[in-house]
């Protein structure tokens, strides 16, 4: 059994959670489950961040101490979260304890190794985004370049961690590996932030100005930069650091804490990527501990040519979408739509065309064979060769595998759909209701309701990790003891199983009219 240890990004817990948050998170969990029906041991992190000035101000506007507003938060993403069939392993915050202690270990460990210093900085601050912006990233409107926000001026004493003395070290790592950072597009973007010279980067922030934060083991007076804070959480899930061992013994996974460090997939959004593809594995690199295996960014959900922002006012709400056409249908919609690594538009009639999908290729294609299955042979699955469509079969798992190995989601479900696509072209071929009136037609009939029955257990097992609930209840009308795992597609034996016909798995649904 392989180890798979994949992470989210936290989510800033002063906001409420979007479709922007429901892509990320799904998509890891569909990867999550696809590496469990493969057989790997999963750690799959998520959680939320909960230090900042945003936090703090966010705290203060409601009438709230900064602790009660991230308990609220980190309770609503985790019931959508429960809602939208996450299978996290582990749900961080960066309040508590262990992380805390976890992070005050390494920069103490950042320290000890000569890599922290203090100096007095001058820079334009946005609050927005909780970090510095040089005079050109500003540009001449004063504002902040990811989000358009203000900016201001600020002059203190920082501590700084020397970011610089890795740049060359860093390149090298992602030009000989060619695949660590996905997509292709997102490593030029990275190479093209270190062909300039890299500055340090500052990691605290004076207490007197933000005092919601992790105070610095060696000066209490400075509260760590939310960032560094954070990207420190997937070491602390990974148990690579024991906070509790003497300062010179914390060991990087020993017993009795095997680590699971490094992470296999850090998964985020392309407008965080160079602060996990230049800060985190500097401070890696810094602290001695092994650079992440992958760096894989996702698009944006755009409506017509705008990102979804809250500010702007047309963020989509995912639990709005589950309400009307259920939860694995957003999960559906959402992994298909969007070609992992591009941006993708969301509209109502994209929605429903995939909606359609569902309904009219695979839905069709299981109520079809059930009632089948109950009207021709007292649905009991006939026994006998089930091999009608195993070319094609074989070539859908293949090719699914390819694509969700290689990233490529929308490929691999693609591929799945293609398969009950063929399996629906299969019936009007063989013409069963045809099969069962001729006097000779019977054992053909056993091998064509036998073949689409196999036929739909595989697809349990292919769209599981986008579709867990209808994979199972699909699996469980079949009369399967579960959704089988991908060692057990070449022996999947249906004949003798039990059917149950329902109602269909994606009954009819629409928006409603404006």
């Amino acid at each position: 059994m392989s180890s798979f240890y994949l992470t989210t990004p936290i989510y800033y817990a002063s906001g409420e959670p979007h479709i922007g948050h429901a892509y990320t998170t799904i998509l890891a969990d569909v990867l999550a489950r696809y590496r469990r029906r493969a057989g790997d041991d999963v750690l799959f992190l998520t959680g939320t961040d909960e230090h900042g000035q945003k936090i703090q101000e966010a705290a203060a506007e409601q009438g709230l101490s900064p602790l009660e507003l991230c308990d609220l938060m980190a309770g609503r993403f985790e019931a959508v979260w429960e809602t939208l069939g996450i299978s996290h392993d582990r749900f961080i915050r960066t309040t508590e304890a262990e992380h805390v202690a976890v992070v005050r270990a390494m920069l103490e460990r950042l320290r000890d190794n000569g890599f922290i210093y203090e100096s007095e900085y001058t820079g334009w601050y946005s609050v927005g985004q909780e970090r510095y912006f040089t005079e050109k990233e500003i540009g001449p409107e004063r504002v902040d370049p990811i989000a358009g926000g203000p900016v201001e001026r600020i002059r203190e004493k920082n501590y700084f961690f020397r970011m610089s003395a890795f740049q060359e070290r860093l390149i090298r790592h992602i030009e000989e590996n060619p695949e660590w950072i996905v997509p292709r597009s997102r490593r030029n973007e990275v190479l093209g932030f270190l062909g300039r010279p890299l500055e340090d980067l500052s990691i605290s922030r004076p207490r007197s100005r933000i005092h919601w934060g992790i105070p610095l083991p060696w000066d209490g007076d400075h509260v760590t930069y939310v960032w560094v804070d954070a990207l420190i959480n997937y070491v602390t899930a990974s148990g690579a650091i024991d906070p509790a061992a003497p300062p010179g013994e914390r060991g990087f996974g020993d017993p009795p804490r095997p680590s699971r460090w490094p992470a296999d997939v850090h998964l985020m959004g392309k407008d965080i990527i160079t602060t996990h593809a230049v800060y985190w594995p500097t401070l890696l690199m810094g602290a001695d501990l092994p650079l992440p295996r992958r760096i894989l960014a996702h698009g944006w959900w755009v409506v017509g040519e705008t990102k979804m922002s809250k500010s702007i006012g047309n963020v989509v709400d995912p639990l709005a979408l589950r309400e009307l056409f259920g939860t694995d249908a957003v999960r559906w919609y959402l992994m298909r739509e969007m070609p992992t690594g591009q941006d993708a538009s969301y509209t109502p009639e994209r929605f429903l065309a995939r909606y359609d999908e569902l309904r009219n290729i695979f839905g069709n294609l299981a109520h079809r064979t059930l009632s089948m299955v109950k009207r021709y042979r007292a649905a009991t699955v006939p026994e006998g060769p089930a091999d009608g469509l195993a070319r094609e079969t074989a070539d859908a798992v293949a090719a699914y595998r390819r694509g969700i190995d290689g990233y490529r989601l929308h490929e691999g479900f693609a591929a799945a759909m293609d398969l009950a696509r063929a399996a629906n072209g299969f019936v009007e071929v063989q013409e069963p209701w045809a099969q069962a009136r001729r006097p000779d037609g019977a054992a053909d009939l056993d091998r064509t309701l036998a073949t689409l029955v196999r036929t739909l257990g595989v697809l349990t097992c292919l769209f599981e990790p986008v579709m867990p609930e209808k994979s199972r209840e699909l699996a469980r009308r079949l009369g399967l003891a579960g959704v089988p795992r991908f060692g057990e597609l070449e022996s999947l034996e249906v004949g003798g199983l039990e059917v149950a016909v329902d109602a269909p798995l994606f009954p009819p649904a629409d928006f409603p009219a404006a």
